[in-house]
């Protein structure tokens, strides 16, 4: 019997182009996903036509053993749903073969993240520069108090930048924290970050009270942005001009990557995933299992180091 795929692949493509409007392009990724299951098939002497859930498994199976991404395995298993889909609609199949077919799951990517050697530098840089008392002091000392806080508590940068100024007022090793949704999370702070927090605080009251037209702010980094306090932009941009200065790369610097650290840095130190999710404020624990590649690490550390096994096998080296 003669194979008519290719001509049912020339109908879909029509169909389409005339009722859906696909692109040029898109109709010729279409016609090349298509072609490359069919010679896959043909090989197996298995017709387009009648392929079997089974038989388009073992291609996608195919594409994975020759390295092809899981974004690209995913783009041909859509041009088949679709192929198929038609078939059925036009009563050429009774039923859909893609329709069991799991899409392959793409890797999240890791996220960046900073060394304690590195969040070390960039916090002496901080304060050595907070300490130098010629003028521009309070916004040294306001970013030594950004990098203590954002790297104690693993705030999200809008939250850190939109912290109200009541905080100056608190005693305690406690921040509330309001997140996404106005949820609000309890969060401990370091010495270091209470101390640099109490600095800053002195010297922007006395600056305040010094001015000729005090303003009083509601915010803790007051600013003349159009939200009154200080633009998470700023911040980056400022952050990114201490990493130059600490002799760090500052395209791997950002708020963002700080808050990765302090998650990194408290797993790889013996802390619970859980307690982790709380304190970045994630309301799923999924979200917070980006960072399973640390506990992986230290896990494999813990049984080298304490299983008897591993012990045995280091004296024998």
């Amino acid at each position: 019997m003669v194979d008519l795929g290719r001509v049912h692949v020339e109908s879909f493509l029509e169909m389409m182009s005339a009722e859906r409007g696909a692109a040029a392009n898109t109709l010729q990724s279409y016609e090349r996903d298509l072609d490359d299951v069919r010679s896959f098939l043909t090989e197996r002497s298995i017709r387009l036509t009648e392929a079997a859930s089974a038989d388009l498994a073992a291609y996608l199976s195919s594409l994975a053993r020759k390295g092809f991404k899981p974004s690209s395995q995913a783009r041909r298993l859509a041009a088949m749903r679709q192929f198929y889909k038609f078939l059925y609609a036009e009563g050429l199949r009774t039923d859909d073969p893609t329709g069991i077919l799991d899409a392959p799951k793409k890797g999240r990517p890791l996220p960046k993240t900073m060394g304690v050697e590195e969040v070390g530098r960039l916090l002496s840089q901080a304060e050595v520069e907070a300490e130098d008392p010629t003028p521009g002091q309070l916004q040294r000392l306001r970013m030594l108090a950004l990098l203590e806080l954002l790297y104690a508590t693993g705030m999200r940068v809008s939250e850190l930048v939109s912290l109200p100024a009541r905080v100056l007022d608190q005693e305690g090793r406690f921040l509330m924290i309001r997140g996404k949704g106005n949820k609000e999370r309890l969060v401990p702070l370091s010495q270091s970050a209470i101390s640099a927090l109490k600095s800053y605080g002195r010297l922007l009251a006395a600056e305040n009270a010094a001015a000729k037209e005090p303003q009083e702010s509601p915010w803790l980094f007051p600013s003349v942005s159009k939200e009154g306090y200080l633009p998470r932009q700023v911040f980056a941009r400022d952050l990114k001009n201490l990493a130059i200065r600490a002799g760090l790369p500052p395209s791997l610097i950002s708020p963002h990557v700080m808050r990765h650290a302090f998650a990194s840095h408290l797993l790889a130190n013996g802390a619970d995933l859980r307690v982790v999710q709380e304190l970045l404020g994630h309301s799923d624990i999924s979200t917070t299992q980006i960072y399973t590649h640390v506990l992986e690490e230290r896990l494999q550390q813990l049984v080298q180091t304490h299983h008897p096994l591993a012990k045995q096998a280091k004296k024998h080296e």
